[in-house]
């Protein structure tokens, strides 16, 4: 056989690859990591990225850093991780926004969440929860259904904002229902829960961990969860999809990724560090009271729950004619 110039450097880069690939998991991490969080700091992903990260600088050996990018829906600093230089030290805490919704949100967004990231770990769900205002009538979820489907045009619904969870659950909801309901949307989930304890709207959807407070304290009622399962925590109360609406689930995720083209065996490790850090009891104590459900697992986990979800998301979007530009 002939061996051209071209094959025999060729060879050599994958004899190179395949030697270098040991020595980058051997010296990996030499220096500090970065989370980029795009949210403000303080947030459940905040808390999240910190409290793994703290787990993960432990195991490795190495400080992990947490740097906060808000702004444009959580594209400024999932853009930025994107774009950053895949060695393993720019990781993003993201999260279903920004991976599975966002690509049919945004006409122009600056990232491709499947082509753009290496997924490393599903960290958590983050379940909704169906509240009225304590006032009104329905005690059950079968209850509400009911009373919407009797007068659509005087009910509302409240959402943390246009194209967020709440506001897709919410889409779903009443797509699956045969409703026609009025979206007011807030900017974030404490005003829109403010509204509805004073009757402002109907009801929202909203995540468990700003939701739960307000139904002990009796200004609101809980009637379902979004999750396909109950949850632990609050283990009375129906799902959706129990109650009426079959085939119902939609629930906030959280996922860590790199940029494309980080080395494998460096994903690897992280892999490893982060589901470490998710199976201890002090972590997961403190994620489930923040009303975390703790996922783990490979990376496959995490890339097959973005595309899913994309797919899933963009038929809600496009039925609600939702757009952000």
């Amino acid at each position: 056989m002939k061996i051209t110039g071209r094959s025999f450097c060729r060879a050599l880069l994958i004899l190179a690859a395949g030697m270098a690939a040991p020595a980058v998991l051997a010296s990996y991490p030499d220096q500090p990591i970065r989370i980029v969080v795009p949210y403000a700091a303080g947030g459940s992903t905040d808390l999240v990225a910190r409290l793994l990260g703290k787990s993960v600088s432990e195991q490795l050996g190495q400080p992990v850093v947490v740097e906060n990018r808000p702004g444009a829906g959580s594209n400024i600093g999932t853009s930025y991780a994107a774009k950053a230089k895949p060695d393993g030290y720019t990781l993003v805490l993201a999260t279903s926004t920004a991976l599975a919704a966002n690509p049919s949100l945004y006409k122009n967004l600056p990232f491709d969440p499947q082509k753009d990231f290496a997924p490393i770990i599903l960290t958590s769900t983050l379940p909704h929860v169906v509240v009225i205002n304590g006032q009104l009538s329905p005690r059950t979820m079968t209850e509400l259904n009911t009373f919407l489907k009797n007068n659509e045009a005087a009910y509302s619904f409240a959402s943390a904002g246009s194209g967020t969870p709440s506001h897709l659950g919410a889409e779903l909801y009443k797509r699956k229902l045969g409703v026609s309901l009025v979206h007011v949307p807030y900017k974030g989930g404490a005003p829109a829960l403010t509204d509805l304890i004073g009757n402002q709207t109907t009801f929202m959807i909203a995540v468990v961990p700003e939701a739960m407070p307000l139904v002990k304290e009796g200004r609101l009622r809980a009637l379902a969860v979004t999750s396909k399962q109950r949850l632990a925590a609050h283990p009375d109360l129906p799902t959706v999809a129990e109650s009426g609406i079959p085939g119902y689930e939609l629930t906030a995720w959280y996922g860590i990724l790199a940029p494309a083209g980080t080395p494998s065996t460096v994903v690897d490790k992280l892999n490893q560090a982060f589901n470490t850090a998710l199976k201890d009891p002090a972590n997961q104590e403190k994620l489930k009271e923040m009303g975390f459900v703790i996922e783990g697992g490979t990376a496959a986990v995490l890339a097959e729950r973005i595309r899913t979800e994309t797919i899933k998301l963009k038929e809600i979007i496009k039925q609600a004619g939702i757009s952000m530009d």
